[in-house]
């Protein structure tokens, strides 16, 4: 959705109410108590009904991301458009900018979107191809200062943390298919033994989106043989970077994941500069629901639904 198109179709709150009960009730109000479309009428309230069946009124938006917001929809709706246009993503810094709201405000509408993003489901519906890969995220460690006067000039010590697997950064496993090009992403905790990206974890992260006989590409990461033995229902293809190949002439490699990442890195890095692991599973949510709805010209009532 354009800012000319969003303008043009919500000019008031009223517009986001009539458009989002639309949306919700697309064959017309029904009754959440008692279930029937009978004698259900809107009342003064715009954002009410009430059931001549039940005699009860009933909110639109409850159980739903905008409950118990007192924030003018026109707000809410703008936040989601820039979500989605917004390829790495919109500050809350931004979005206060551009809205007027306060900053706890803007923050607490982007986390409740990013919510809605997340409420999609992934289970078995990979499947042909699919490249897996981690990645690792975290901010860069700083340089330290050692003495603070003119006889002690400052000695600036080597920062010691090291990149890649072995880093105390937070990895981050994902799976892209080929032919849909859909991107499933997760938050890779610690098993109960503080191991990280131990093969029976990267297998389950598999076992949960692909269907059996999915050709699995991965690097030579040794936590993948795992897929090599025999009661493993993936087939399970490598491409070793270790030697410093990339890609091969069948067309082994995790290019398409890897450039996942890059828009990931640069939208935390860039936008965010900096996510704690509390909330980290929800950026990712987002940056995921971005790249699996690219194409989706409906993408707005798409994530409007999910709310």
């Amino acid at each position: 959705m354009t800012l000319f198109n969003f303008n043009t179709l919500f000019t008031n709150e009223q517009d986001c109410i009539n458009h989002f009960v639309k949306l919700k009730y697309p064959n017309g109000l029904i009754c959440p108590k008692c279930s029937t479309s009978e004698k259900v009428y809107r009342v003064a309230n715009p954002k009410m009904a009430i059931c001549s069946n039940c005699a009860s009124q009933f909110s639109f938006f409850t159980g739903t991301i905008f409950e118990k917001s007192n924030t003018d929809l026109r707000i809410w709706f703008y936040a989601i458009m820039q979500m989605l246009n917004a390829k790495k993503g919109i500050s809350a810094k931004q979005l206060q900018r551009d809205t007027g709201v306060t900053y706890k405000t803007a923050w607490r509408i982007l986390h409740k979107i990013r919510e809605a993003m997340g409420n999609t489901t992934n289970d078995k519906l990979f499947e042909a191809i699919v490249e897996i890969d981690e990645t690792y995220i975290g901010g860069k460690p700083r340089k330290k200062n050692k003495g603070n006067d003119d006889d002690n000039p400052p000695k600036v010590a080597p920062p010691k943390n090291k990149r890649g697997r072995g880093t105390k950064k937070t990895p981050v496993v994902g799976v892209k298919e080929r032919n849909s090009k859909q991107v499933y992403a997760v938050v890779a905790m610690p098993d109960k033994d503080g191991k990280k990206l131990s093969g029976k974890q990267l297998f389950n992260i598999l076992d949960k989106v692909c269907k059996a006989d999915t050709t699995v590409i991965t690097d030579d990461f040794r936590s993948y043989n795992i897929l090599d033995k025999q009661n493993s229902p993936f087939i399970h293809l490598t491409v070793n970077h270790s030697i410093g190949q990339f890609s091969d002439s069948k067309g082994t490699h995790t290019n398409g994941i890897e450039s996942f990442w890059a828009v990931l890195k640069r939208g935390i890095y860039g936008m965010y500069h900096s996510i704690s692991l509390k909330y980290m599973q929800k950026y990712i949510n987002e940056f995921c629901f971005r790249a699996n709805n690219r194409e989706n010209k409906n993408a707005f009532n798409t994530l409007l639904g999910l709310c």
